[in-house]
C-alpha cells in the first residue's frame, strides 16, 4: 500500500492531521467490543461485589467514558470531536470467565466515532485489569474491534460475523 493510499499520510509520505472541513455534518455512530479474561474467583468477586477495590464495573464504566472523550489527546491525529452520547455496557460472562465491553458513541460531526468508541471499551478494559491486577495477573485483553459504524460520506458498515 502506497503512502498516498493512507490518509494521515501527505504525498511525501510524512504524518499530517486530515483536513475534514470540507465535509458535511452528519450523525457519526461507532460500535466497538473487546473482552478482558480472567479466573473464575476474579470474576465471582466483581459481580458479587466482594472485590475490595469497589464497585469495578461502575468505575471501568466512568472511566470509558472519559476514555473516550479524551481520544484526541491520546491518538495524536485523531480529532477533538462534541461526542453527543457514550453507552458502555460492561456484561460479566461466567461461563467463559471474562467481562464483556460494548461502547456505542454518536456525535454530530465531520468524521467518524470510532477511535471514540475504540478507546472508551479499551480504558474500560484496561481499568478492570488495573482494579483487579493485585488477585490476577494474568488477565488477557483481547478481541476489541469496531462492530459497526454510521455516518459520514461511507455511510454504514457493520462487520460480517
Amino acid at each position: 500500500m502506497a503512502h498516498n493510499d493512507l490518509t494521515h499520510f501527505n504525498a511525501d509520505g510524512e504524518a499530517h492531521m486530515v483536513d475534514v472541513g470540507h465535509k458535511e455534518i452528519t450523525v457519526r455512530e461507532a460500535v466497538t467490543e473487546g473482552r478482558i479474561y480472567m479466573e473464575a474467583d476474579t470474576l465471582r468477586r466483581i459481580m458479587e461485589g466482594t472485590h475490595k477495590k469497589g464497585d469495578v464495573l461502575g468505575i471501568a464504566r466512568v472511566a470509558g467514558i472519559m476514555g473516550a472523550k479524551q481520544c484526541a489527546n491520546l491518538v495524536p491525529l485523531c480529532h477533538p470531536l462534541m461526542i453527543t452520547n457514550v453507552e458502555l455496557d460492561l456484561t460479566p460472562d461466567p461461563e467463559n470467565n471474562c467481562v464483556y465491553a460494548k461502547g456505542v458513541v454518536r456525535c454530530n460531526g465531520q468524521t467518524g466515532v470510532e477511535m471514540e468508541a475504540l478507546c472508551a471499551v479499551q480504558v474500560a478494559l484496561l481499568t478492570i485489569y488495573d482494579m483487579c491486577k493485585a488477585v490476577d495477573r494474568g488477565m488477557v485483553i483481547t478481541d476489541v474491534g469496531l462492530l459497526e459504524k454510521q455516518g459520514g460520506k461511507s455511510g454504514h458498515w457493520k462487520k460480517a460475523r
